[in-house]
């Protein structure tokens, strides 16, 4: 496995295996790695002949600064997880890589219809900052198939529409979501959670999947399962941004009686935490 930290070794790399009609598969991430992220490695490696998984903190995605200051940096144990699994390169680039000009000065790559819903309207310029990476990514990489988890499921549709929009020429897998034994979701940000919030934490799975049930069971019912979930979470101390139940291709309101593919979505703060997830609801 080879760690490279500059475009002229990476795309040398990259041209190698291109000479060769190698495939090459591609995970974006931002370290700190943890089983999740190790699984779309591994799916990574299945679709393909190489590899590549990418390191960096991306600043213009971040609205809070004390949350980027917070995000852990564990560069040397994650190449050390990498190393044990099949991949073939590491791109570690800094922000004078990412943006030479500086972030005020950058291109930037704004996907329509994402910012005004969920986790778009309680973070304003992230998604804009995590199409601007994810381009910029793709492009330098210049991959064949990249692989995103289905937790962050909004993301994953955001990159999905800009791969068809921009016309790159490149396959988007979602991998499913990577879970704890309890049912959480796993994150990087689950460490920074206390022992008592830990405890807390799975009910945010449980709750969706009550809603889940509640749907399937009666779909006139769903306002009322949402409400009830919304007061469990409260009375366990997280503070709710959203709970709400989406078609699954556009992200657009569930109609009333609608049949179609759904996802439950919920993003909630646990103490100084944000926590996201979703899950898959078949109303068809």
């Amino acid at each position: 496995m080879q760690v490279v930290d500059n475009l002229v070794a990476l795309r040398t790399r990259i041209k190698n295996w291109r000479a060769d009609n190698e495939v090459i598969a591609f995970v974006p991430t931002m370290g700190n790695l943890h089983q999740g992220h190790l699984s779309l490695v591994k799916k990574a490696a299945e679709l393909a002949d190489r590899v590549v998984v990418s390191i960096f903190v991306n600043p213009l995605q971040f609205n809070d600064k004390q949350d980027l200051d917070n995000y852990p940096r564990t560069l040397n144990d994650d190449i050390k997880q990498l190393s044990e699994l099949r991949c073939d390169l590491v791109f570690t680039p800094d922000d004078s890589i990412m943006y030479p000009r500086g972030m005020s000065n950058q291109t930037s790559v704004h996907v329509p219809g994402m910012d005004d819903k969920l986790c778009g309207l309680g973070r304003p310029g992230h998604f804009d900052g995590v199409a601007t990476v994810v381009t910029k990514l793709l492009n330098m990489v210049q991959t064949d198939i990249a692989v995103f988890g289905e937790k962050d499921y909004q993301q994953l549709l955001l990159i999905r529409q800009l791969v068809q929009d921009l016309n790159l020429p490149m396959d988007i897998i979602g991998a499913p979501t990577c879970r704890e034994q309890d049912g959480l979701a796993m994150s990087s940000r689950n460490q920074r959670l206390t022992e008592s919030e830990r405890e807390k934490a799975p009910l945010l799975y449980q709750q969706l999947q009550a809603v889940k049930t509640a749907l399937l069971e009666n779909r006139q019912g769903l306002d009322a399962a949402l409400a009830d979930a919304q007061s469990q979470l409260s009375e366990a101390g997280f503070e709710t941004e959203y709970l709400e139940v989406r078609r699954a291709d556009n992200l657009q309101p569930l109609q009333s009686g609608e049949t179609t593919t759904a996802r439950i979505l919920v993003a909630a703060r646990l103490g100084s935490v944000r926590l996201i997830d979703n899950i898959l609801c078949d109303l068809a």
